[in-house]
Parts: structure tokens; sequence; C-alpha cells
């Protein structure tokens, strides 16, 4: 895939304009990945492999045991009451949390690999938004898991359910495959200013463009994304192949 100058100009300038309030993601440690499914002549269309550019992409496969390695994050106050990624009005004093991949409701044992101190919590928004981190934790999971007082902790994730429910591992329905995923191109503090990028850039490469409203230190940021990846080896591939120094993407 070859980007055209213009385009990417613009998108590095934006990206350049909004670089401390979006950053380069480090792939942390995982079991996970674009493992390729076990695929039967009956297997639905979300399993089968694709080819892009002649390359072959299997959609991505989370299961249960799946762990992750990272820096784990908390978030409150600012975001109380507002909407989640999902449509879910956010709670801090419940168990739940944001991760920038696992499909929504995935559940998730959190553990601080420092104190060994744990929590289980649901999935029910996106982010962190900060290169390094894997989770952002609500203020009553991270005081159980003894990231609160700090700010941070080095964790260890691991997938024990889905639907919002815990899940033996080797059960029928301990593997989810398939999903979409995005790219952010571009983030703004000025709604009129990421609705324009967005239009701007829509169907780059043939890849729809949608803007979302975040939250980033109790105000507004308005991140645009390229969507419609059917795996994390896609959405990395597009990311690898220009000059996007600090697009990341995650689970729509």
């Amino acid at each position: 895939m070859h980007f055209k100058k213009s385009i990417i100009f613009s998108a590095l300038v934006v990206l350049i304009f909004a670089g401390c309030f979006s950053s380069h993601r480090n792939y942390p440690s995982s079991s996970s990945g674009s493992k390729a499914p076990k695929i039967g002549k009956n297997s639905p269309a979300t399993m089968r492999p694709y080819k892009i550019n002649g390359k072959t992409y299997y959609p991505e496969q989370v299961s249960i045991g799946d762990t992750q390695s990272g820096i784990a994050s908390w978030y409150g106050p600012g975001f109380n009451g507002k909407k989640t990624s999902n449509g879910e009005i956010y709670d801090m004093n419940a168990m739940t949390a944001a991760h920038k991949t696992y499909p929504m409701n995935t559940m998730v044992k959190v553990t601080n690999r420092d104190t060994g101190a744990s929590a289980t919590v649901r999935i029910n928004d996106r982010g962190p938004f900060v290169s390094g981190r894997v989770i952002d934790l609500s203020k009553s999971a991270a005081n159980k898991v003894g990231v609160f007082a700090k700010g941070t902790a080095p964790v260890k994730l691991e997938v024990v359910g889905f639907y919002g429910q815990t899940i033996k591992k080797g059960a029928p329905n301990a593997t989810i495959v398939g999903g979409n995923f995005m790219v952010q191109i571009g983030a703004f503090r000025n709604q009129s200013g990421a609705a324009r990028f967005t239009r701007e850039n829509d169907a780059l490469h043939g890849y729809p463009s949608v803007m979302r409203e975040f939250d980033l230190d109790g105000a507004p940021i308005y991140r645009v994304f390229l969507s419609g990846f059917k795996s994390e080896s896609e959405a990395r591939d597009f990311i690898a192949s220009g000059s996007l120094q600090n697009a990341f993407f995650v689970r729509e």
C-alpha cells in the first residue's frame, strides 16, 4: 500500500499537533495475537482467512487463558457518569476496565506483578491511549489491585471469561474469533476540525473514517480512525506501511 503524500502530510500535522494527547502504542507481550483459527467447511465467514495485497490474514482470536503484561493505570472522577465505548454509563465503583483490543464484556483477571494482589474486571470501554499501558482500571478495581495509590503498576492480564461471565478453559464458548479494528490517524481538541478531517479522509484505501469522542484530563478529545480492519495484523501492517508515527489501533 502506498499513501498519498498530501494525506500523509495532513495526518502527520494533526498527529504532531496532538502529540501531547496521543501516543504510539508499544505492543505488550502477549500470548494472544493473530492465531490461525481452526477452520472447517461450515465455519462462519468471520472465521475464514482473507487476503489483502497477496498477504493472508487470519481473523483475531481471543481465548480463555490468553495473557498480556504491561502497565495498568486507572480512571475515575473526571469520567464518572459518562458513557463508555459500549454505551454503558461509567461507574468508577464498579469492577470494570478499559482495554484497546479485548472484546467488550471480556472478563480479565488483573494481577499486580509486584504484590500479587488481583481482581477480576469486565471490559466495557476502550483505552488506555497512553504508550506502554495495557489496561485502565476503575477506581474500585484499582484499589483492589494496588494501582490507586501510585497511579500505575506493572500487571499481568489473563482472560478468564466472555459475555460478562467467567468461563472454564476448554468450554465450547472459550474462544471468540473475529471482530473489526480501527487505526487512529488524528486526534483533536476541536470537534469541528476533527469532523472536517474525518470527511477529508473517508474511504482512504477503502477504509471508512469515523470520529469518536473520548475524555482526556477532564475534557473531550476527538479521535479520528480508519475502520474496518478485520485483524490486528492487518491494522499493524497498515500502520507500518506509512509514516504515521503516532498511530495505534483499537478494536471497534
